[in-house]
């Protein structure tokens, strides 16, 4: 399901959160699938279960996932958290590219690079 790299220079909580986050994205955690408990993911990763509960606040921040008192954690499927997601990532990628181009990467390298993540879907 997930998998920790210690020499990752990000810490723990945000791996775990890119980890599920790439689950529900990609679809492998559907709309309203249940997310283990912190305290099971804590026992299965071998981490401080504060650590778990950090990343599920920041998902759920982020509305990739909502909690239900007494239930558990549940990917969302919030079309209005999608959107706003969506821009957010725009915005980054405008970022990226302005800098990019600052650096004097040439365009044709752009497009390469930006063929080579979309065959990755």
């Amino acid at each position: 399901m997930i998998s920790l790299n210690y020499r990752d220079s990000r810490p723990i909580y945000e791996q775990i959160r890119d980890g599920l986050k790439k689950l529900i994205v990609t679809g492998a955690l559907a709309k309203d699938d249940r997310l283990p408990s912190v305290r099971a993911l804590a026992t299965q990763l071998a981490i401080n279960p504060n650590t778990i509960q950090r990343a599920y606040n920041e998902l759920e921040t982020e509305g990739y996932i909502y909690s239900v008192q007494g239930k558990g954690s549940f990917a969302a499927g919030n079309p209005e958290a999608d959107q706003a997601r969506k821009e957010e990532l725009m915005n980054r990628v405008r970022e990226t590219l302005a800098e990019l181009r600052y650096l004097q990467v040439a365009e044709r390298d752009l497009e390469a690079l930006f063929r080579e993540g979309a065959r990755n879907d």
